[in-house]
């Protein structure tokens, strides 16, 4: 993770995710993921209760990955590394399908 006006970068190792998936409108499905992570790359000490808000196309496509702390927008981003994780995690198979069967509620 890099924290908006710091040097230092972490890469976080995800483990596994807890999605939370709801539409939004007609255009965008938000997934809300709860992440678990390897002791050997911990979340920053700045982030109390981080969540990771993926926006979706209906079709799947991700629009936006942005780190939310306590529910709110926060000073950290993720590095590419991490987004990628995150992105093979939103084009499984599963999840891939748990959208679709969101978008036709």
């Amino acid at each position: 993770m890099i924290q908006y006006g710091s040097d230092t970068i972490t890469q976080l190792r995800f483990l596994s995710f807890r999605p939370r998936i709801e539409r939004r409108d007609d255009q965008w499905i938000d997934i809300e993921l709860r992440a678990d992570v390897s002791e050997e790359t911990p979340i920053p000490a700045g982030l109390i209760d981080m969540t990771i808000l993926v926006i979706c196309t209906h079709g799947g496509a991700i629009a936006q990955i942005v780190p939310l702390d306590e529910d709110c927008d926060c000073e950290f981003q993720f590095t590419s590394d991490e987004k990628e994780q995150i992105t093979a995690y939103i084009e499984s198979e599963e999840i891939q399908e748990q959208i679709a069967n969101t978008a036709l509620r």
